[in-house]
């Protein structure tokens, strides 16, 4: 997903009905000339980013989708500390989808602070400038005179002063200024920016408001459930659909043909009723469907196994991807030599908040309640599905319960709007059980890695080789299922091969929290651990000297790394961990994920039976220069560490005959209180970089740093996922 900004950035200055004032930001779409990008904005609905009320009250229109990872209080955050008011003088809603006003109005990619930091500051510094320029005419003064604080226009020199709603009638007659030219802040005069804010939803959250979309409801709606073929890419063949009619609560049945697309529409039967209960009921007990189940009905997670094994055992991979110097000699000659398989498991997305949307289709118009991560992408589909123009589509953003990158497909926003196109007029809100959302995912696919390393006599790592087997056709990968040729520690070891063989299948797989980092990390920094161990090499010393080896082509900036290393090993106390009993263990690791440097180190306890415990984690994050909310991110970085562990611990999707075995928590089970560490520390190391995004980069690293800690109490190495499928015991 290309989301750079470096289309034209405008401003629209309006009024508010009743008086006020009103800021709209837009971007020329299609690389538009400025005065047609400013027509194509005064045709759009003036719904905005702010809206100041003439008794002063400061409203922030919240444009991402929210699930869960702050935006909702970030973004506003970054306008309000340019407008130069006071954080409880602001509300803030939550937008609808707008492409002609809004810009990367989505969630995913841990993007948010990167894409909007600087265009969200001068929507506000654009306001301010519009209010200081009305006072300035009020009062004859010239707008260098002026300066603003909590919400009031000063005339220093006179005495004067004027609170923003009394000038915003006049502001709003002000031509829309250039943002790029209005002066932004100087961090030293941040007042809100780097200050804890408290999430801007949580009174509603604690007491149970509606909220969520699963909380939506519309007078006179129905709800639906849809059964799908249990093996991926099936369809309908016939179902009973009268006795599903004539069941309790049950208005009517229907079969939706769908297509062969594995993250849209597919063939379901939907149930619709005046009771989510009971047409449940109706489709667990009474609906029989034929399936035609299609050629995925003979893939299975033992099959995948062993032929992934098999294609390891081959010469050559399928498709190289990188070589570098020459390996073979370099292997030959290196004084410690390791080979290890590794592979990993495809995981489901589990969000608490199972996926559902309410839809309204009426007169040819559809209104969606949607808590989806692409809102566009969604409405795209829905307008397709439905054979209808995307300008006659509202899309509302409902608050997610987690999204982790399961709704960044808009499976069940298609369904949906389907299913409220053969009940027109009627609303109807779909809802997926736990079942459905464990079975029907797009899941982080499975992957095996063979590697060989080779380090010389000095303790340095000199070649290094990886045979990966995955999912896809041809050359092409499949969806999150990719390795990259500059995939960390390319560039930082002299001689290296690495290479792909592909599996073609039928399961849909997508991006899961830190895609690909999520997986690799656990492979590469256990690995390393592993050559360090056979070099005799500390493993923190070892991955230092391996970044001091970097080259100018390196993903990754060394040095950036490289401190966040030694930020972790300062806070664990790392240099002591040979003083830990037997059973007792400190593993490290890092990745860069997602524009973001993250080194982890965790502490674990292994008893004699093999009863884990994680004992402390600590996290040292280099994500840029501004820490926009300091509550908020060490929150997310709590979050990504702990959603890694629940990876680690015991997490597995298999399939067999084609579908999904696992389908509730209590066979995929998330990380519970009892296994939660007691200390998680995150220290925040601040660089004069660009701020870039906390999302996800916490998440890789404290797989492998849990397994490397296992290793260090056990002396077991965990090359194989999830951990609880090991026998840890010890002697």
């Amino acid at each position: 997903m290309n989301t750079t900004m470096e289309r034209r950035h405008f401003l629209k200055i309006g009024a508010l009905a009743g008086g006020g004032l009103v800021v709209s930001s837009y971007f020329d779409l299609g690389g538009l000339a400025a005065d047609e990008a400013v027509g194509a904005a005064a045709n759009a609905t003036l719904n905005g980013h702010v809206r100041i009320a003439t008794d002063g009250t400061v409203t922030i229109l919240a444009q991402n989708p929210e699930i869960g990872q702050g935006v909702k209080t970030m973004l506003p955050m970054l306008i309000a500390e340019e407008l130069d008011v006071s954080w409880d003088q602001v509300t803030v809603e939550q937008a609808d989808l707008n492409t002609d006003l809004y810009a990367a109005q989505f969630a995913g990619g841990s993007r948010a602070t990167p894409t909007h930091f600087m265009p969200q500051r001068q929507v506000g510094a654009s306001a301010r400038h519009v209010l200081l320029g009305a006072a300035a005419q009020r009062w004859g003064v010239d707008r260098e005179e002026l300066t603003t604080e909590a919400g009031v226009v000063h005339h220093r020199a006179s005495g004067r002063s004027a609170g923003y709603g009394e000038l915003v009638d006049e502001a709003a007659t002000l031509p829309a200024p250039d943002p790029e030219t209005i002066p932004l802040k100087d961090a030293s005069d941040f007042t809100i920016i780097g200050t804890d804010k408290g999430n801007v939803d949580i009174d509603a959250i604690v007491t149970g408001e509606p909220l969520f979309g699963i909380d939506f409801t519309l007078p006179g709606m129905l709800y639906a459930v849809y059964q799908k073929c249990p093996v991926y890419g099936g369809g309908v063949v016939r179902a009973n659909l009268d006795e599903v009619r004539a069941a309790p609560g049950v208005q009517d049945a229907f079969v939706i043909e769908g297509g062969d697309d594995l993250q849209g529409l597919l063939s379901g039967v939907a149930i619709v009723g005046d009771n989510w209960w009971l047409v449940n009921q109706a489709r667990e007990n009474v609906l029989q469907v034929e399936w035609d189940e299609g050629a995925t009905a003979s893939q299975s997670s033992a099959g995948f196994d062993a032929d992934a094994r098999a294609l390891l055992e081959r010469d050559a991979p399928g498709m190289p991807l990188r070589s570098d110097g020459d390996f073979a000699g370099s292997w030959s000659t290196a004084e410690h030599r390791v080979e290890a398989d590794y592979d990993y498991p495809f995981l489901a997305h589990a969000p608490l908040e199972p996926q559902n949307c309410t839809a309204l289709f009426d007169n040819g118009r559809l209104e969606l309640w949607a808590p989806t991560q692409t809102p566009a992408r969604g409405r795209g589909m829905a307008a397709e599905v439905l054979g209808i123009a995307e300008e006659d589509i509202t899309l509302h953003l409902e608050r997610m319960g987690g999204g982790f990158g399961r709704r960044l497909y808009n499976d069940f926003l298609v369904e949906t709007a389907a299913i409220a196109e053969r009940l027109e007029g009627t609303p109807v809100k779909l809802l997926w059980t736990r079942e459905d959302d464990t079975r029907h995912d797009m899941y982080r696919p499975g992957g095996w890695h063979r590697l060989q390393g080779g380090v010389n006599a000095d303790g340095e790592l000199q070649a290094w080789r990886n045979h990966f087997v995955s999912f896809g056709e041809g050359d092409r990968f499949a969806s999150s299922a990719g390795l990259g040729d500059d995939e960390f520690p390319a560039g930082c070891v002299p001689h290296m091969e690495m290479g792909a063989s592909l599996m073609p299948f039928g399961i849909p797989t997508g991006a899961l929290r830190a895609p690909g980092s999520n997986a690799l990390a656990f492979v590469y920094q256990s690995f390393l651990d592993e050559l360090a161990d056979e070099a005799g090499v500390d493993p923190l010393r070892f991955r230092l000297d391996l970044l001091a080896a970097a080259g100018p082509e390196t993903e990754q900036d060394p040095v950036r790394m490289s401190r966040v290393l030694e930020e972790v090993g300062e806070m664990s106390g790392w240099a002591n961990r040979g003083n830990l009993p037997r059973g007792r263990g400190m593993g490290i690791a890092f990745h860069f994920s997602h524009m973001g440097y993250v080194a982890e180190v965790v502490e674990v306890t292994v008893a004699q039976d093999g009863a884990l415990s994680v004992d402390r984690v600590w996290a040292a994050v280099d994500v840029g220069r501004h820490i926009i909310n300091p509550l908020n991110a060490e929150n997310n970085a709590q979050g990504g560490v702990l959603e890694g562990l629940s990876h680690a611990l015991g997490q597995a999707i298999t399939f067999e005959n084609g579908r999904a075995v696992e389908g509730n928590f209590d066979t995929f089970p998330l990380l519970r209180m009892s296994q939660t560490p007691g200390t998680v520390a995150v220290r925040f190391v601040e660089t004069d970089h660009p701020p870039s995004g906390l999302g996800e980069p916490t998440l890789p690293p404290v797989l492998p740093a849990l397994c490397n800690a296992i290793f260090d109490a056990t002396g077991y190495r965990i090359r194989s996922l999830p951990v609880s499928k090991h026998d840890l015991s010890w002697a």
